[in-house]
């Protein structure tokens, strides 16, 4: 029985600095067809569209692949880098591309299933902290380009509110002149599941 409810679509109705701090601590719900996997964001990365030298959409490049980001806000924009699939959240108004990355989260519901999609050697800390990982644990491929994060199977959830978040610089983004310094990076403090820094 899924007793989660996917967020309003005002919740994306939000600058991408304000987002991509509120979505820390929600929830990512997908059910798949053996069952529920829920897992609670740790961490997000901010990227800010044509101004941004970080993001895919610098200069209002518009390819196949951005071509979402230039919709209306809530949006899934997946994209491939070597293997892995990255989920992000369209946000800002329609025309305006900008994203949030979802770095890292914690494992809540459906372990087993996570644990067979990472593999059954790996510690559980290991399943979901990077965006790559975080996708493969969930069962989310490249097949959810263009979904609504309102919609079922897979959705945002209303998870923790009061959570004491810090902010750094994004991760592996080394190629991209100043933007490489800007703290838009928003991580829950403490937790085990933010991935490891590195620049």
């Amino acid at each position: 029985m899924n007793m989660y409810e996917p967020l309003d679509q005002t919740f994306f109705e939000a600058p991408v600095l304000e987002l991509a701090k509120r979505l820390v601590g929600q929830l990512i719900v997908h059910e798949t067809p053996n069952g529920l996997i829920v897992a609670r964001i740790v961490e997000t990365e901010a990227y800010h569209g044509p101004e941004d030298r970080a993001a895919h959409s610098y200069g209002n490049r518009r390819t196949k692949r951005t071509e979402i980001m230039f919709d209306e806000p809530g949006y899934v924009y997946t994209y491939q880098m070597h293997t892995h699939t990255l989920m992000n959240v369209v946000c800002g108004p329609r025309g305006i591309p900008h994203a949030v990355l979802l770095r890292a989260a914690e494992p809540v519901e459906g372990l087993h299933l996570m644990q067979e999609n990472r593999g059954e050697k790996l510690k559980m800390k290991d399943w979901t902290n990077g965006p790559g990982k975080l996708s493969k644990a969930l069962g989310v491929t490249m097949h959810y380009y263009g979904h609504r994060w309102t919609e079922q199977p897979l959705f945002l959830a209303k998870g923790s509110e009061t959570l004491e978040i810090e902010t750094g610089p994004r991760v592996g983004i080394g190629n991209s002149g100043e933007a490489v310094h800007y703290p838009w990076r928003f991580f829950e403090k403490d937790n085990p599941y933010v991935s490891k820094y590195r620049p």
